[in-house]
């Protein structure tokens, strides 16, 4: 019986017209229905709807048959009131019929943020939270503490409403103050040696005295202050460097004095002799 069945050509032949059929709707859906949901070989040129006010871009969009959403409302100065800043997608491009454009749109009045909490955050995590918000990142300054690029403060309190795009200062951890270290031997050092090997062994320079030295050649290491032989890590010191020594000035009558207060008559051959 099965071998009856399997040699029968009314099988085969229906086989065929399945497959037949098959392909008869993959190609009607491929090539019929699809394009006509799709809107297959329809498309529409972005217009340019920027530098104009709102109303002229909205009619313009709905010219051409596409929709707009204003997406962010933002403060720029160079742009009237209610004018159109940026779109997307941006002008020139192909999009289907009843494609959607998002406009940002400018405003008068700067809209209100809240600032977040940055502090305990990472240095990279504080800047993205600002630039979720809305806002800028200011200066950020370094100072001693042993968890490094963690935010210890902020200039503007989490929780206060500024306008968006102000800038935050921060406040950022060094990674340093955890111990106490030795300071170096850098008396005799040149200044920029010297600088290097307190920062090898996390100390600062915070200022530079410069005095005459007669003994010294210019730009050498004179003496520091505080005189201690150890700091906190992260701590400053005050360099004293030597400089030349052999500037002369001269007076109004030709007198010279070096910077030891030595004086030196003028030469007499340039006295005025008078004459007999």
């Amino acid at each position: 019986m099965i071998k009856k069945i399997l040699t029968s050509k009314t099988l085969y032949i229906s086989i065929a017209g399945l497959i037949a059929f098959g392909a008869l709707m993959l190609a009607l859906f491929d090539f019929v229905l699809m394009p006509a949901y799709t809107n297959y070989n329809e498309g529409i040129t972005v217009p340019d709807v920027t530098r104009v006010s709102l109303e002229e871009a909205v009619a313009s969009l709905e010219d051409r048959g596409l929709r707009y959403e204003v997406a962010e409302r933002r403060a720029n100065t160079a742009y009237p009131s209610n004018y159109v800043i940026d779109q997307s997608p941006v002008a020139t491009q192909i999009v289907k019929p009843n494609r959607k454009i998002y406009l940002t749109v400018n405003t008068s009045e700067r809209p209100q943020v809240e600032v977040p909490k940055l502090r305990d955050l990472s240095l990279r995590n504080a800047q993205i939270q600002l630039q979720n918000y809305g806002l800028e990142v200011g200066v950020v300054s370094y100072e001693s503490n042993r968890f490094k690029n963690v935010i210890l403060r902020q200039s503007v309190p989490e929780g206060s409403m500024v306008d968006k795009g102000t800038p935050v200062d921060l406040i950022v951890s060094d990674g340093l103050g955890d111990k106490i270290v030795q300071i170096p031997e850098i008396i005799g050092l040149r200044l920029p040696e010297a600088q290097l090997k307190l920062r090898e062994a996390g100390l600062r320079v915070e200022d530079v005295i410069f005095r005459r030295s007669r003994e010294q050649n210019p730009n050498i290491v004179l003496d520091y202050e505080p005189k201690v032989s150890e700091l906190i890590e992260g701590k400053s010191l005050r360099l004293i460097i030597s400089e030349r020594f052999d500037r002369t000035e001269q007076s109004e009558g030709g007198v010279v004095i070096d910077t030891t207060g030595t004086v030196t008559p003028p030469d007499s051959t340039n006295q005025n002799i008078p004459n007999n």
